[in-house]
């Protein structure tokens, strides 16, 4: 009898481990947890924003690429709490591997870069599982559809099905779907302004295209984006071109230090071609933050803002 109870146990045992492992679809490649991770390291402003939308900081025993190049807001530092930084631009592989994490949320030139230090390959061999922002797939997979919203909800659904939140993470999309769907409806009919997005001032623009978040939102909230046929994420342009195309409208990043929207804007006035376009002449922009342009949560409210500025009849 005693024999007969360990094998029930045994197989109770095994039925549990089996009902734990979650897989999960990684840059189009399956990642499979055997548990639920318990020390996460977390790169960039967007993808902690996820985690603490999750309410997930008890289970983050550090973050990477934040005070190198953003300024924070209270709230942020109010959620953040005492998580340490463990690098404040890209980490390294020490930096990770002494925090002793089994998950590391970052993706491609969000955290790694494509033959570098820090890969999904070098983590491994300590144990660590490297959890790809989808946004950032494009850069070593080409074969990928253009942005949409699902870049956002399905890396929420992602990581709160990895981390056993699957619930709060559902009511978050649910909820971000259903802001989203009364934006759109309020914008599908009218004329839709050609919009330029720029990083910052520079030799050439760095802006977004068909593969980046912003592609996506821009559509969401009414306009069009004038780089969208650019076979990329995140990357270059030419000032002929974005002039050539005349955009009625300007989203510039504002990272609240150094380069602000204002003086980028300030650079457009003074820029030989850009002066001259509709945007600049009619000084029509908006700034936006680096955490509401990329991935994350703060997306569904910067569409809103955009709407607005962009159709202030509507509102």
């Amino acid at each position: 009898m005693k024999h007969c109870w360990s094998a029930a146990l045994i197989a109770a045992l095994a039925s549990g481990a089996a009902a734990q492992e979650v897989t999960i679809d990684n840059c189009g490649e399956p990642l499979v947890f055997d548990s639920q991770p318990e020390r996460l390291v977390v790169h960039d402003m967007n993808m902690t924003d996820m985690a603490f939308a999750l309410g997930l900081q008890d289970k983050i025993v550090g973050l990477t690429g934040i005070t190198g190049w953003y300024k924070t807001s209270p709230e942020f530092d109010t959620l953040r709490g005492d998580i340490p930084e463990l690098a404040p631009k890209y980490p390294t592989v020490e930096n990770l591997v002494a925090a002793s994490p089994d998950l590391f949320f970052a993706g491609w030139y969000y955290g790694m870069r494509p033959g570098g230090d820090v890969t999904p390959e070098t983590l491994a061999p300590f144990g660590i599982k490297t959890m790809i922002l989808t946004e950032s797939c494009v850069h070593l997979d080409k074969d990928r559809p253009e942005a949409t919203m699902d870049l956002l909800f399905d890396d929420v659904l992602r990581l709160g099905k990895v981390m056993n939140v699957q619930d709060k993470a559902e009511a978050l999309v649910s909820g971000w779907r259903e802001e989203l769907a009364a934006i759109e409806a309020q914008t599908d009919d009218l004329a839709k302004p050609r919009v330029f997005l720029l990083d910052g001032p520079a030799d050439a623009p760095f802006t977004a295209g068909k593969f980046a978040i912003p592609d996506a939102m821009i559509e969401a909230a009414g306009g069009t984006n004038v780089t969208t046929d650019m076979e990329t994420s995140w990357g270059r342009s030419s000032w002929e071109a974005v002039a050539s195309a005349n955009p009625e409208f300007l989203v510039l990043l504002d990272y609240q230090t150094g380069n602000g929207a204002e003086d980028t804007f300030k650079f457009l006035q003074e820029h030989p071609v850009m002066s001259q376009t509709d945007a600049v002449k009619n000084i029509r922009w908006i700034g936006l933050r680096y955490e509401e342009l990329t991935p994350g949560p703060a997306n569904v409210a910067a569409i809103r803002k955009m709407a607005k500025a962009m159709h202030p009849s509507l509102y």
